[in-house]
């Protein structure tokens, strides 16, 4: 399993919203995200543009890489670890209904960081038996991007199922709720807009 850093882990994923006929623009949005991710202490920075191609998003994946390279901020592609390596980046997510992490871990180099999402404690579970170095849980409470909420009880479940590895809360996380989800046992916690929204700010 790969050391992440100490908790609680802060991981931001990006929005979604790069298309060919906006890629530079997003691209350009995106590596500035990126580069005041890493100057604000975001240890993890996932690149979740499912709706560019492999080429595409080798590029995004390639430049978002150098603008982290300079703090130590790790950067994930969503679902596509053959971009990752070929990037440079440090890992890959993968969806709960994906490729599963021990398929993955003989064919890629150690410290090679694989995150799984997850929707309950068995996934939770699994994640950890497979190999994951962490699971992200969600979503918690009700947000746009995921639907209804899990609750913390459902965290509170999982936590103890991934024995070290670590468990980061996703869904409706704002600056309230970042202290409910790590008093429920979270090691840390991930979030689509409300990162998004600060990033926004220092551009």
């Amino acid at each position: 399993m790969t050391v992440l850093p100490d908790k609680p882990i802060i991981y931001c994923i990006s929005e979604g919203r790069a298309r060919d006929h906006n890629f530079q623009e997003i691209k350009a949005d995106i590596k500035a995200k990126i580069a005041n991710a890493a100057d604000r202490g975001v240890h993890l920075f996932q690149i979740r543009e499912k709706q560019l191609s492999a080429a595409t998003l080798f590029e995004l994946a390639q430049e978002g890489v150098i603008e982290a390279a300079r703090t130590g901020m790790q950067v994930l592609i969503n679902g596509r670890a053959d971009v990752a390596l070929a990037a440079g980046a440090s890992g890959v997510h993968l969806p709960s209904n994906g490729l599963r992490p021990a398929e993955l871990r003989n064919h890629v180099p150690l410290g090679f960081i694989i995150g799984v999402s997850t929707h309950s404690p068995d996934e939770v579970f699994t994640a950890r038996v497979q190999g994951a170095d962490f699971a992200v849980l969600g979503p918690v409470f009700a947000s746009p991007e995921k639907g209804n909420g899990v609750g913390l009880d459902l965290l509170r479940a999982a936590v103890p199922l991934a024995g070290p590895m670590p468990v980061l809360a996703l869904g409706g996380i704002n600056e309230v709720r970042v202290g409910e989800v790590l008093a429920a046992g979270a090691s840390g916690w991930a979030a689509i807009r409300y990162l998004n929204e600060l990033l926004e700010r220092e551009n």
